[in-house]
């Protein structure tokens, strides 16, 4: 795969992989020496840019990774997020200075690693002015712990301020073609202020691909279960789009998986997606996808198709709702 830049200077594949579903979220946890294999296989099929995050098992997605990519350290860079918390089951945001640099050496530790490639705020805590994050983010930087810092599901204002102190290479946030609302706002002052944008969940969490029907059962502990967006009919309006998706992907000779990534690639150059599998030919299809260049055309008929259709359902629920965007 081709590489893009991320803010002033990371260089990463074109497409990430998103790991979270190898430890946790959407049900069974997949068996562990075979999601070894297939991260391994993916680094050898060429793919160069990982994510995880402590709260992923918690812990244990960073230990797959630290485990698995062990004999790739010169080859990849490795994205992880910190600020969230598993207590009594539950999750909760803690942003503060001493808890991030726990975090920070604990996140090393488990990946096996010396200095963490792009380190992520996992999400803005209220209670944590985001000068002070910023400040210790810049600490860590200079004390070479962390190479690159980033935010996710942050506001612009919060953007703005963390950096005019320490300037972010990256912000992750939900963007695909049933996810939109990245246009308005974020994407203009991220172009503005040089900093590169990693959709997670580009595939609509699978439901872009095609593969997910109202007859779909998720497994007991999948996340899905309890989204509006995966409610049944909820599925049963937003399939309209996954047809449009469809019949582009049939004109393409490509999967509505390609043709939803191709879709994102094509916005700006400084946008890398990091879709999620457990499946090495997932891997491999989700890579080719940066093979598919659609042409300005196709991009705006398929923009437009989009846009005449209305999404339903909120793609969080409340309380997760309340974290984002602050």
């Amino acid at each position: 795969m081709n590489e893009r830049k991320l803010g002033k200077d990371l260089s990463v594949s074109e497409i990430g992989l998103g790991t979270m579903g190898m430890s946790y979220a959407y049900g069974e946890i997949p068996d562990k020496a075979q999601m070894v294999k297939v991260l391994r296989e993916s680094v050898e099929l060429g793919e160069r840019f990982f994510d995880t995050a402590e709260v992923y098992g918690p812990f244990t997605n960073e230990e797959l990774l630290g485990e698995a990519l062990a004999p790739y350290k010169d080859k990849v860079t490795i994205a992880t997020k910190g600020g969230i918390k598993i207590i009594n089951g539950k999750q909760v945001v803690d942003g503060r200075p001493e808890e991030l640099i726990k975090s920070v050496e604990g996140s090393l530790k488990r990946l096996n690693i010396e200095a963490i490639d792009l380190y992520y705020l996992h999400r803005v805590d209220p209670n944590v002015p985001i000068e002070e994050v910023a400040l210790t983010m810049q600490k860590l930087i200079k004390a070479g712990k962390v190479k690159h810092w980033g935010l996710s599901e942050a506001g612009v204002k919060t953007i703005r301020k963390a950096h005019a102190i320490e300037p972010l290479t990256a912000v992750e946030s939900e963007y695909s073609l049933w996810t939109r609302e990245p246009e308005i706002e974020l994407i203009p002052t991220l172009e503005e202020l040089k900093i590169g944008f990693v959709p997670f969940s580009p595939l609509g969490k699978g439901f872009l691909t095609g593969k997910i029907t109202t007859e779909t059962k998720f497994d007991v502990g999948d996340g899905r279960n309890a989204l509006p967006r995966f409610q049944k009919e909820a599925m049963i309006a937003n399939q309209k789009l996954v047809e449009v998706i469809e019949e582009f992907a049939t004109r393409r000779n490509a999967t509505p998986a390609q043709i939803s990534l191709a879709w994102l690639l094509a916005q700006k150059s400084w946008i890398v997606p990091i879709p999620g599998t457990t499946k090495i030919n997932r891997v491999k299809e989700n890579m080719d996808a940066a093979t598919i260049h659609l042409s300005m055309e196709e991009v705006t008929a398929l923009t437009k198709a989009a846009d005449q259709i209305q999404i339903i359902g909120n793609r969080y629920t409340p309380e997760l709702a309340k974290r984002v965007g602050l």
